[in-house]
C-alpha cells in the first residue's frame, strides 16, 4: 500500500513532529505515540521561544491564544499559531507554525502540520492534517466504527490491520476534508499524488 506510507502522503520538512513520522511507515502507527513525544519534545524547545504554561503545556511566544480557549496537555503550540474563542483542546496535540485553531473547533490526539486551519466548529481526533490542509466549517474526523470492531485499512486486495478502534489521516495542500475511499487524485499542475484513506469501511 504504497500511496498510504508516510513518506509518500507528507512533506516532514513541515512539522516539528518530523522525528515521530520518520520512525513509522504508516500515520496511523504514529497516533499511540503523540502523548509520549510531546512530553520528551516539550521540554527541549528552546525557552527563548517557547514557555511552558502548565502542566505538559509548551505555547510560543508569538503564538496568538484566545483567553476563552481551553488547552489542556499535552500540547505544543508553534510560533504564529491562532487558537481562537472558545477552542477545545483535550491534549495529545501538536498545532504547527502559523496554523489556526478556531472557534469552538475541538482537538485531541492529533498533529497539525505548519499553516493548517481547522477554523470553524471542527472536531478533529486521531488525526495527523498535512501542510496547508484546510477542513471546512462544520466538517469533522470523528469515525468509530458502528459496530466498534477494530479499523483495518483497504485499498482494492490489499488491507492492513491497525489494531486501533479510531484513526483518521488526511494530506493535501488545501483540501476539504472528507471521507475518502483510497484513490490518487494528481493535480494539473503535476504537484505530487495526494492521496485521501477513507478507514471506515
Amino acid at each position: 500500500m504504497e500511496e498510504c506510507k508516510i513518506s509518500n502522503l507528507y512533506n516532514l520538512e513541515e512539522t516539528i513532529a518530523k522525528d515521530l513520522l520518520k520512525e513509522a511507515t504508516y500515520p496511523w502507527e504514529v497516533l499511540p505515540k503523540i502523548k509520549d513525544f510531546i512530553i520528551q519534545l516539550g521540554e527541549k524547545l528552546d525557552k527563548n521561544i517557547y514557555e511552558k504554561k502548565g502542566e505538559n503545556i509548551w505555547i510560543a511566544k508569538s503564538a496568538k491564544i484566545a483567553p476563552t480557549s481551553y488547552i489542556a496537555g499535552p500540547t505544543i503550540i508553534c510560533e504564529n499559531a491562532e487558537v481562537r474563542h472558545s477552542a477545545f483542546i483535550r491534549g495529545n496535540a501538536i498545532v504547527g507554525k502559523d496554523a489556526v485553531v478556531g472557534n469552538s473547533t475541538e482537538l485531541k490526539n492529533v498533529i497539525l502540520f505548519n499553516k493548517v486551519q481547522v477554523p470553524h466548529y471542527n472536531y478533529v481526533g486521531d488525526s495527523i492534517l498535512g501542510f496547508k490542509s484546510h477542513m471546512g466549517a462544520g466538517s469533522i474526523t470523528s469515525n468509530v466504527k458502528s459496530d466498534k470492531k477494530l479499523v483495518v485499512v483497504k485499498n482494492g486486495k490489499e488491507q492492513i490491520e491497525t489494531n486501533l478502534k479510531k484513526i483518521r489521516s488526511n494530506d493535501s495542500r488545501r483540501s476539504r476534508s472528507r471521507m475518502w475511499k483510497c484513490f490518487k487524485s494528481r493535480y494539473s499542475n503535476s504537484e505530487k499524488i495526494q492521496t485521501y484513506i477513507r478507514y471506515h469501511q
